[in-house]
């Protein structure tokens, strides 16, 4: 999940906001403004209610981070990159780049977000003992923190995948059988009828009357069921893309055209007469980039005449090279990682070929067909 507001680096990973946070922010504040602080401390001037109802909904969101980077640190320690951390309308999520090697690593990323968030329900605990009969102030955020963070670690706790129970099951059943695939399908089963559960309950909820907590769970269940089910299609495609190299997909037959070589004349001469498709530009000699027909597609044909490949040389896809020899799953990672749609494939210096996500479906594709 992308962020859209950029709050910094923690131990170099990026910390940021999905616009939705805004809406979660607010609807937590006014419940513990409206509803949670005037029942439990009456006696307060209504003023200080949405004074305890910002500051405990931040240190609630702080609690959230706090939980995710926990899952960051260790997997960090693991040398597991990961992409970000982005609080969002759920709370909060750590996009781990990479699958942990081991099932050992998979148990320790997992169930130290939970631990994090059980250790602040016991520090909130403890300073709601010691404050609530000296500062009500101090006391009444702390006891609401204590519960929910106590909350959070017993709901993620949960085991159903994608949640960190069901991390922590994945981590088991891997361990015990040996195959990080059969583990992810088994526990993204798991998941999506936890999913399901939550739907039926929040279903449940609204034909008794709770309508606004019947479709927080709804809401909620379908997340998880989307998420789960997102996470056995990936370990299927990766099951099926294990063993293949990149050189067994590239595209070889790449051509040389110069930086001032007409749009119009490179589509209507060399891509629909010839057939060819892969093109490496070049500026004096010195190869500067690439262009297949992905660069073409945001152009009208009208532009075609007025641009040359030059124009719309693609240099970020050239700044990532990968080795025909590298594991596709590998190949295809990195792409995800950089979001870009085809690689220059390079081999002692020299560009071998193109590596696109055309092609990669194309094999995925004939291997499903094939039952491979």
């Amino acid at each position: 999940m992308e962020s859209n507001i950029k709050l910094g680096r923690i131990w170099g990973v990026p910390i940021g906001l999905h616009s939705s946070w805004f809406l979660i922010f607010g609807l937590v504040t006014f419940s513990l403004a409206v509803g949670y602080f005037p029942v439990e401390y009456a006696d307060l001037p209504p003023g200080a209610y949405w004074l305890l109802g910002v500051l405990t909904a931040v240190l609630f969101f702080g609690s959230v981070l706090a939980h995710e980077l926990g899952h960051v640190r260790v997997a960090l320690r693991e040398r597991v990159p990961v992409r970000g951390v982005t609080l969002f309308l759920f709370g909060g999520v750590a996009e781990i780049e990479d699958e942990p090697r081991t099932a050992g690593a998979e148990f320790r990323i997992a169930i130290a977000g939970p631990v994090v968030s059980l250790a602040l329900a016991v520090l909130f605990g403890l300073v709601y003992l010691l404050d609530r009969s000296i500062s009500p102030y101090l006391a009444a955020p702390s006891l609401w923190l204590a519960r929910i963070n106590l909350a959070l670690a017993v709901f993620n706790m949960i085991p159903g995948f994608p949640l960190d129970g069901g991390r922590v099951l994945r981590a088991a059943i891997w361990q015990f059988t040996g195959s990080q695939a059969r583990a992810t399908r088994i526990a993204g089963g798991t998941g999506q009828l936890v999913a399901y559960g939550f739907i039926g309950l929040g279903t449940v909820g609204i034909l008794m009357g709770g309508v606004f907590n019947g479709l927080w769970l709804i809401f909620i269940g379908w997340f998880l069921q989307n998420a789960a089910r997102s996470a056995v299609v990936q370990s299927n495609v990766q099951d099926r893309l294990r063993g293949i190299t990149v050189d067994q997909v590239m595209i070889r037959d790449c051509v040389a055209v110069p930086h001032s070589f007409s749009v119009k004349e490179l589509v209507e001469d060399r891509m629909m007469l010839r057939g060819q498709q892969c093109f490496l530009v070049s500026d004096g000699g010195m190869v500067t980039g690439m262009i297949t027909p992905n660069n073409l597609a945001v152009l009208s044909r009208d532009q075609w005449g007025a641009l040359t490949v030059g124009d719309i040389v693609d240099n970020r896809e050239w700044g990532s090279v990968v080795d025909p020899f590298t594991d596709l799953v590998d190949a295809l990672r990195m792409m995800d990682r950089q979001n870009i749609n085809q690689m220059p494939v390079v081999d002692n210096q020299q560009v071998v070929g193109i590596l696109s996500r055309d092609q990669i479906v194309r094999m995925l594709r004939l291997r499903t067909q094939l039952g491979y």
